[in-house]
């Protein structure tokens, strides 16, 4: 995650812009190179080779993360997004909680309860942010809740309320009390063709940290968004650059399970590649790379991509969940011991 600690002018053509904060706080921000920690961009690389590709840094991409606008052509040569109907989507769903179950070891079970809360707080984030479920698609659903921090893959179905739970694992998201981290923000982020992500390179930092785990971990990035300041009382909010990836196999994954990011989403590296391989995100960028070789050379060679894969990850937060009494306790007494993923 990349974190702007310093105000930041740029002159153009004889106009001011301040980021963050002042008048323009909604232009992207340029982060501040002081502010790379065990969250941030080591490096930026849009290949699985061992060089990484930068865009040129502008004024409108500070960062060099230039927006891609594809070009009407291409476009017009893109395929469909696969679509199956609702009970094929239930056995596609079915077959990834069978490869979860052996791909994923740190894998969690999934009570009834807590199936619940999530899918309620999900088609909530998904109705104030104008998402529309309209084909069967699978959701990657993380709960910043600090007594919970779990991250749930659930098939979403259009016109069919019983969504599907195919895998659960700990998280990590953004932690409080300490200066420049921020508190995960909710709601919905997509992993759109405007923005290519990268592969990490598994380069340490000084403190000998792999930020976004070892080299060829998948690194999504969902653009610069809104976050509450969590070393702040006020809470004020900034700007950040919110990605999931995964994190330090020796020193940081064992730790998963608490928030602990500069706000960022940390991800075992067996869910990374779960999701990597089985194109779980990349709805949009498996159709892309049908006519874009920046997307095919981001893509794994081996990937099997699913035909329900998505494009959302949707931030929730279960203790905005106020089910009834009963119900309330139920939710309190689950626990993560069993290591099995569970439909629901």
């Amino acid at each position: 995650m990349f974190v702007p600690r310093h105000p930041t002018i740029w002159a153009m053509a004889g106009s001011l812009l301040l980021a963050p904060g002042g008048f323009a706080a909604a232009q992207t921000p340029a982060p501040d190179a002081s502010s790379q920690t065990e969250d941030s961009r080591p490096e930026k690389s849009s290949t699985q080779g061992d060089a990484p590709q930068t865009a040129p840094v502008t004024p409108d991409a500070p960062d060099g993360h230039v927006p891609y606008t594809p070009p009407p052509e291409e476009a017009a040569q893109l395929p469909p997004m696969p679509v199956v109907d609702n009970e094929e989507a239930r056995k596609e769903a079915d077959s990834l909680t069978r490869d979860f179950r052996h791909e994923v070891p740190v894998a969690l079970k999934v009570s009834a309860a807590r199936k619940v809360a999530w899918i309620t707080l999900a088609r909530q984030q998904l109705e104030q942010a104008g998402y529309s479920i309209d084909r069967p698609q699978v959701l990657v659903v993380v709960d910043r809740n600090p007594s919970v921090q779990r991250l749930c893959l659930i098939l979403a179905l259009p016109n069919d309320p019983d969504w599907q739970v195919i895998g659960s694992t700990k998280v990590s998201t953004g932690t409080t009390g300490r200066k420049y981290y921020y508190i995960t923000p909710t709601g919905v982020f997509t992993n759109t063709a405007d923005r290519l992500g990268y592969r990490a390179l598994g380069t340490k930092n000084e403190n000998g940290i792999r930020g976004n785990g070892i080299k060829g971990m998948r690194v999504w990035d969902f653009g610069w968004q809104w976050a509450e300041k969590g070393w702040l009382p006020s809470r004020e909010k900034g700007q950040i650059r919110l990605e999931m990836h995964a994190t330090d196999p020796i020193y940081l994954e064992q730790r998963l399970g608490h928030t602990a990011s500069e706000g960022c989403i940390r991800i075992p590296a067996s869910l990374n590649v779960f999701i990597d391989k089985h194109g779980l995100l990349d709805a949009e960028y498996e159709q892309w790379a049908a006519v874009d070789i920046r997307f095919r050379a981001l893509l794994r060679s081996d990937r099997k991509p699913s035909a329900i894969s998505g494009m959302a990850v949707v931030v929730v937060d279960s203790a905005d969940y106020h089910p009834d009494a009963d119900k309330t306790a139920v939710f309190k007494d689950m626990t993560d011991t069993h290591k099995i993923a569970a439909r629901g």
